[in-house]
């Protein structure tokens, strides 16, 4: 990770705010949160941080992608999230002071902003009103990782591979009135993050893909059509 930097943090501010969480902060707390932050570049396959590691604040992805993964003694990496631009992460440790609970590691070229620890703890000593925002962060992720767990239990791989595309084109929430058509997006990253092999994954990518509903290609994929994703996504698909 290179020396970190303040410089260029207002030239990115348009982006950040761009995030449904950061955008709908107090003005106050954005200020506070940008003005203790600094920048961090990372090239592809370097890790952030690693499991075990301690809190040294919470991040902002800015530009790139990186993945936050559980990985095995052997080495075997299972992908839990892609985070990518707008996304706040790293929270976790914030309210339970304990080590980092998993690897963060760079997908790709990115950029991440980091509000380092010391300076989450004054603005929250000074500001004690502002953990509820802290909180809704975490609330997030929580709502995200129960209807995760649920799909899983529940919804055939068929469903719960749409359904996770419209998670990724729309930013896993986060975005504001935008969705993109490109998930620069590997199959067997998929496979990792849905629990499901790499054939499922292709069978079902391949039935998507004859109904015209997404694109094919090598290491991503198009979507064509984002509603009817969203039906094939919907568990009124489920048969007897």
């Amino acid at each position: 990770m290179s020396s970190p930097s303040r410089s260029d943090i207002t030239a990115h501010r348009e982006a950040i705010v761009a995030g449904r969480w950061f955008g709908g902060l107090p003005a106050a707390l954005q200020d506070a949160l940008l003005d203790g932050a600094v920048l961090h570049a990372l090239d592809t396959g370097q890790r952030l941080f690693a499991r075990g590691d301690a809190f040294d604040g919470i991040y902002c992805v800015v530009r790139g992608a990186l993945r936050t993964v559980g990985v095995s003694e052997n080495g075997k990496e299972a992908i839990l999230a892609i985070l990518e631009p707008c996304s706040w992460f790293g929270e976790i440790a914030l309210f339970d002071g304990l080590a980092r609970t998993h690897d963060v590691i760079a997908d790709q070229s990115s950029l991440v902003l980091r509000v380092p620890k010391a300076a989450l703890e004054a603005m929250l000593a000074a500001n004690p009103g502002w953990w509820f925002w802290f909180g809704l962060l975490q609330s997030q992720k929580m709502r995200f990782a129960f209807i995760a767990l649920e799909e899983a239990a529940l919804l055939p791989a068929p469903i719960r591979v749409a359904r996770r595309l419209v998670f990724m084109a729309e930013g896993y929430g986060e975005w504001q009135d935008r969705t993109r058509r490109v998930l620069p997006l590997p199959q067997d990253q998929l496979a990792s993050m849905l629990s499901l092999s790499r054939q499922t994954i292709n069978q079902v990518l391949r039935q998507l893909e004859g109904q015209g509903l997404v694109k094919l290609s090598y290491r991503e994929m198009e979507i064509l059509d984002l509603d009817g994703l969203r039906q094939a996504g919907s568990p009124s698909q489920m048969t007897d």
